[in-house]
């Protein structure tokens, strides 16, 4: 009998294989069916039909094959494992940067993520997918680093002022350096009724993480803690993901407080508020 190993190897070194065990786990199919699917020669097909029959893969049922219960299992194992791995290429390249310590993480929530980074000579894209996902919802509760920069801050001023909801934790520096941005565009943004600003005095920033709740989707914003400089944006409309986005924000701000007008110019004399 053939090792776990050599079995493995067996169906991920032919596509053929792959592509007719992926046609059949959805139904049953002929060989002509399979032959155009595939784009496998009839001879292909028949050897694969036969080699999965001797491993008790598959049955037929007059012209059309079928999965056995057991062909079934391993058809749903190797798309978990085809899944996996798509996630695990996705993510490669932005995984130092996520908060993998964060209380809840893991990298099943980000399956279906859409992931935005600087790319060679361009190194907005994070930026303006984070102003898109703002333009995009009718409102936004988040904590940390998630509005940053200031296309993003402007962008949730604009979008404030035009009725979006705005609840927010900030940590002292980030709402520092916000403030220093623009003290009176943020100023102005802050005295309506639907943004709520709250401070949080243990809010870690060592990985410059924030985590936005749009209406639809929700997005970890990470940044470089040493440069600041934005270094990806990973969004998704994964209800787990946004059950743990919640979760993880409902905790931020049970701990902290929202801040007055009076507050504000305490901490930061140096804004001007209306």
């Amino acid at each position: 009998m053939a090792s776990p190993r050599e079995e493995i190897a067996f169906v991920v070194r032919s596509d053929h294989r792959v592509k007719i065990l992926d046609a059949l786990a959805d139904r049953p199919r002929n060989r002509n069916e399979l032959r155009t699917e595939t784009g496998a020669s009839s001879p292909t097909v028949g050897r694969v039909l036969g080699d999965f029959e001797d491993r008790e893969w598959i049955t037929r049922a007059g012209s059309a094959y079928e999965l056995t219960p057991l062909g079934a299992y391993v058809a749903e194992q190797f798309a978990n494992l085809h899944t996996a791995m798509e996630t695990e290429q996705k993510l490669r390249d932005v995984w130092r940067w996520l908060p993998r310590e964060m209380e809840g993480f893991s990298v099943d929530l980000f399956a279906d993520a859409v992931v935005s980074y600087p790319g060679p000579g361009y190194p907005y894209q994070p930026v303006e997918r984070v102003t898109q996902l703002i333009e995009e919802t009718t409102a936004l509760r988040g904590f940390g680093t998630t509005v940053f920069k200031s296309a993003n801050n402007e962008t949730v001023c604009r979008r404030v002022e035009d009725g979006m909801e705005f609840e927010y934790v900030y940590s002292p520096d980030v709402l520092e350096k916000t403030l220093a941005w623009n003290p009176e565009r943020v100023a102005q943004a802050a005295a309506c009724e639907n943004c709520t600003i709250f401070l949080h005095e243990g809010l870690s920033h060592g990985e410059r993480c924030g985590i936005g709740i749009f209406d639809d989707r929700i997005g970890l914003c990470c940044h470089d803690a040493e440069t600041g400089l934005l270094e990806a944006v990973i969004d998704t409309d994964a209800p787990e993901a946004r059950e743990w986005a919640t979760a993880v924000f409902e905790r931020h701000r049970t701990d902290a407080h929202p801040v007055t007008a009076d507050e504000l110019e305490e901490l930061f004399p140096s804004s001007r508020l209306p």
